[in-house]
């Protein structure tokens, strides 16, 4: 195994991954905002869970997502 290719593989995956989840999570809220289901001074309770099934690996990151 390449330790200089792991490192940069696994950069470049958590990059990806982290721009498109705020992205994504960003849009949801607004959404959420605009039709009402939201106030906009919540705190939201969120998870995220990172699977890699052929080592094994499920890995659960709990938070809160303050929007004031």
């Amino acid at each position: 195994m390449n330790e200089e290719v792991l490192n940069t593989s696994l950069r470049k995956f958590l990059k990806t991954v982290g721009v498109t989840a705020q992205r994504e999570i960003e849009k949801a809220i607004r959404a959420a905002v605009a039709d009402g289901r939201l106030k906009g001074n919540e705190a939201l309770p969120a998870e995220m869970v990172l699977t890699i099934g052929k080592v094994g690996l499920n890995y659960k990151v709990d938070g809160t997502i303050e929007l004031e």
